[in-house]
Order: structure tokens, then C-alpha cells, then sequence
């Protein structure tokens, strides 16, 4: 099968070069997400031990305001420009920079003036989340004055650039929080260490790519940017109100502090997984875009996508929930323990949403966003339908648990099908690739499980030879399965290693 996608995909492009730059990519993007998300995890435990766990539920209501403002806005822009087939797109570049800061320019102005409104439907008037919502609503104007040839490290798979572009952000996210934590242990910490972001973005957008943008805009090009976004911006819409429905609904219906606990543990378990399905749709989408002319190769390399995903994302997950009732007091402290259940039970919603989170890519390669925003639509209407009953009965545990119950069914299904009659493929295809990590991971969970009946020891002595034993008897377990079954991923492992290589 790799053999005739590296055919196919040499028809289309000059020898190889979605496949290496592709492969490469990988690499540099898991470096990326390495660092980056590694850093903030870090900072994360660290301001864990010096911040209460309403401060975070405090920041964490002022992001769910202005995620709100940035989906309801979002037109799809490096979607957009990424999608396109041609490899010049200088000409969009003027009006899509205008586009941006515009768009920046309406956020600050509603949510400076919508601030103190939306402290008090959150129960918050008198707290400084107002102040916080005005500061962090000028992270989008910044991220507007970014050079808006960004878009070209994606869209030519110049991932080194990325690199650079990604990781100094993070770092300075870092220095920058725990900087001021150290000195004033506050919930500013968390919004200096958030602002800072999008700083520094802006500086390293200018010194690392040549172009210059100018204030001009051609109608043409607006319109067309517009019309490809207006599913996008739908797709944003709903995505906003399943993926972070929960969260204000917790922070409404409950309390600041408990959305902290529920937040802080959505971010851990959805982590691991996650950020591994992002470096692969990264790669992915512009190579899928590259291939969507021709079926046969994109239902090889999505095919392809599913299994490599499916490897690492199993595992993870299933080992977030093992170690959950370790990790929490060991790195974060006893006055996080009401997160452990939580933490578990998301666990599940981690796995879930990691293996199904690249077929986006494919909507979106293949011109139909509208997938994303139809999909995301029915979830909407099941999730809304579950969540009060049972956040009223258990608490965050009942969100988490009405989350993961709209995702089994019916929404694991529908993604699944969907993806596979855009690529193809039968569903049975797609489900297969599943079925040896399931199977390797429910085997590393029971042995671990088992151990932890045999022996008594502390949360920390369980933490830190949990993870290595768990890493061990999965990997066996997978080798043996595909020494059995011709499962395919070690010749799949060669192959990206070849072409990282070549």
C-alpha cells in the first residue's frame, strides 16, 4: 500500500515530496508540540502549587468569553489559504492581513464593553474577572498584526520554521508566568503568561519570513476568502458549543472553582492524545490537500493516518487514567483531588477525541468544512440534552460522563462514516485500524491494574514505575500482535523512518 501511494503521490508532484516533506514534518511537529505543550504542561504544575484552583476558574471563564468572540468571528483564513492549490498566495496575503486585524479590532471593542456583563451572568461581579476579560481581548488584535505569510511554514511544509516560530512563543509563555507567579502569586500570572503568547508571535512573524503586508484590500480576493470561510465560520460556531459548552455550562451552573477542576482536568486527560493527533493533522492536511484530486490516495493515506494515531493515542489515554489517582498529588497537590474522578472519567473523551480528531482535515481538504459544522451540530443537540441532569446529579464527574456518552454514540459512528464516504473507504476499514491498540492497551491496563492490587507502595514510587512498565507491555503486546496478524505497523514505522532518513 505504500508502495502505490508513493506512486500516485509522484504522479501529482515532482518525486517524493509529499511523502519525505511530510514525514519530516512529523518530526519537526512532534518536537514542536513536545516543547510547547511540555512547557505548558510544566508551568501548569508548577502554578498548580503556587494558585488556587479558582484562579484558574477565574482565567478560565475569561478565555471561554473571548474563545467565544474568536469562533463566532473566525472566517477559516490559513484554512483558506492553506486549501489553496497554488503555491504563490501572495496575492491574498494583503487582504487576509486586514481581515485579521479587523477582526482583532471587533473583539477588543465588544468584550471592553461586554466585560462587566459577563462577570455578572457568571456570578462574578464583584471579582476582577472583568479587568482580565479586557486585558486578554487584545490577544486577537495582536495575533492580527502577525505577518500574515505565517501561512506559507504550513502550507510548504517549511517545518523548522515552525519550529522556531512555536517553541519561543512557548518559552516566553513560560518565563513569563511563572516569572510573575514568583513575584506576585495571583491569577495574573495566568494572563501575563497568556498575553505574552501572542506578543511575541508578532515579533517572530516579522523576523522570520521576508514579506512585508500592506494595508490594502482586493474585493476579489475578500470575496472569495469569505465565501470559503462562511462554513468555517459555522464549523467554529458549533465546535465553540461542544467543545466548550461544558465549560461555561460548569462555570454558570456551579462555581468559578469547580470550572477550575473541571477545566484543569479536561486540559490534562485531552493533552496526551490530542497534541499527537495535532502534529499528525498539521502534516496531514496540507498533504491531503495535495491529494484531493485523486480518491484512491487519499483513502490510502488517511487509512495510513488512522493507524499511526490509533498506536500512540490508546495507550496514552488508557495510561491517563491509570495513573490519575498518582499524578494529581504527587505533581499537583492535595487540594486537587476533587479532579482525579474527573480526570479519569475524561480520560476516555482524551481517546475518543484523539482518534477522530484528523478526519477534519480531510473535510476541509476535500472543499466540504461543512462536515465539521454538521457533525458538530448533532453533538450540540445530544450534549444539550444530557449535560443538566447530569452536572445537577453528580457534578463535574456527571459532565464528563454526559461528554463521553454523546461521543460513543452517536457521534464515534457518524464521524466514522462520514470520513468514509468522503475517502472511500468502508467503515469496517477505518474501524480496524483501531482494533490492535485497543487490544494492546487493554492488555498494558490490566497487568498495571493487577500490580497495583500485588503492591502497596506510595503515589509517587507507583508514578514513576507505572509509566515505563505500562510503555514496556504495551510495546510488546503490539510487536506480538503484528508478528501474528500482519497488522502492518512496523513496516509502517520503517517506512517514515526511511523517509525521515532519506
Amino acid at each position: 500500500m505504500r508502495d502505490r501511494l508513493r506512486a500516485i503521490v509522484e504522479k501529482l508532484v515532482p518525486r517524493g515530496t509529499v511523502v519525505q516533506q511530510a514525514a519530516k514534518g512529523g518530526v519537526w511537529m512532534t518536537m514542536i508540540r513536545f516543547l510547547s505543550q511540555g512547557s505548558y504542561l510544566l508551568m501548569l504544575v508548577v502554578l498548580a502549587r503556587l494558585l488556587s484552583p479558582r484562579d484558574f476558574g477565574i482565567l478560565g471563564v475569561a478565555l471561554l468569553t473571548l474563545s467565544a468572540m474568536k469562533r463566532f468571528s473566525d472566517i477559516g483564513i490559513n484554512t483558506a489559504l492553506v486549501q489553496q492549490k497554488a503555491a504563490d498566495i501572495d496575492e491574498y496575503l494583503n487582504t487576509a492581513w486586514m481581515l485579521a486585524i479587523g477582526r482583532g479590532v471587533l473583539i477588543v471593542v465588544v468584550l471592553f464593553f461586554a466585560a462587566p456583563f459577563i462577570a455578572g451572568f457568571f456570578g462574578e461581579a464583584d471579582s476582577e474577572l472583568a479587568a482580565i476579560i479586557r486585558v486578554i481581548a487584545f490577544s486577537p488584535l495582536l495575533s492580527g498584526l502577525q505577518n500574515p505569510a505565517v501561512v506559507y511554514f504550513q502550507k510548504d511544509l517549511e517545518f523548522h520554521k515552525e519550529f522556531v516560530y512555536q517553541t519561543t512563543s512557548s518559552f516566553a509563555r513560560f518565563v513569563v508566568g511563572i516569572g510573575y507567579a514568583l513575584v506576585s502569586p495571583t491569577v495574573w500570572a495566568l494572563v501575563a503568561g497568556f498575553v505574552s503568547v501572542s506578543a511575541s508571535k508578532v515579533a517572530l512573524s516579522y523576523a522570520l519570513h521576508d514579506y512585508r503586508p500592506r494595508p490594502s484590500v482586493d474585493r476579489e480576493t475578500l470575496w472569495e476568502l469569505v465565501h470559503y470561510g462562511k462554513w468555517i465560520t459555522g464549523s467554529s460556531i458549533t465546535k465553540f458549543v461542544h467543545s466548550e459548552g461544558d465549560d461555561a455550562f460548569v462555570g454558570w451552573f456551579l462555581s468559578a472553582t469547580a470550572l477550575g477542576f473541571y477545566q484543569y482536568a479536561h486540559r490534562i486527560a485531552d493533552m496526551p492524545a490530542t497534541q499527537f493527533t495535532a502534529v499528525i493533522s498539521s502534516v496531514t492536511f496540507p498533504a491531503y490537500s495535495k491529494l484531493q484530486d485523486d480518491p484512491a490516495a487519499l483513502k490510502d493515506a488517511l487509512l495510513g493516518t488512522t493507524r499511526l494515531v490509533a498506536l500512540v493515542t490508546f495507550p496514552l489515554s488508557a495510561g491517563m487514567a491509570l495513573i490519575a489517582p498518582s499524578f494529581v498529588p504527587v505533581a499537583l497537590g492535595d487540594e486537587w483531588e476533587p479532579m482525579i474522578l474527573p480526570l479519569q472519567l475524561l480520560s476516555v473523551f482524551g481517546l475518543l477525541h484523539g482518534i477522530t480528531r484528523h478526519f477534519g482535515g480531510v473535510f476541509n481538504a476535500l472543499d466540504r468544512p461543512d462536515y465539521n459544522m454538521k457533525l458538530d451540530t448533532v453533538r450540540i443537540v445530544c450534549l444539550a440534552a444530557v449535560i443538566w441532569p447530569a452536572t445537577a446529579q453528580w457534578g463535574v464527574a456527571g459532565t464528563a460522563g454526559a461528554i463521553i456518552g454523546v461521543y460513543l454514540f452517536p457521534m464515534f459512528p457518524l464521524d466514522v462514516y462520514a470520513v468514509s464516504t468522503l475517502t472511500r473507504a468502508h467503515p469496517f476499514e477505518v474501524l480496524y485500524e483501531y482494533v490492535y491498540p485497543a487490544v494492546g492497551s487493554a492488555v498494558m491496563f490490566g497487568v498495571l491494574w493487577y500490580a497495583h492490587g500485588l503492591v502497596d507502595v506510595s503515589p509517587l514510587v507507583e508514578l514513576l514505575f507505572t509509566v515505563p512498565i505500562g510503555a514496556v507491555v504495551y510495546t510488546l503486546t503490539v510487536l506480538l500482535l503484528d508478528e501474528l496478524f500482519s497488522w502492518g505497523i512496523k513496516r509502517d514505522l520503517r517506512y517514515v523512518v526511511a523517509e525521515v532518513r532519506s
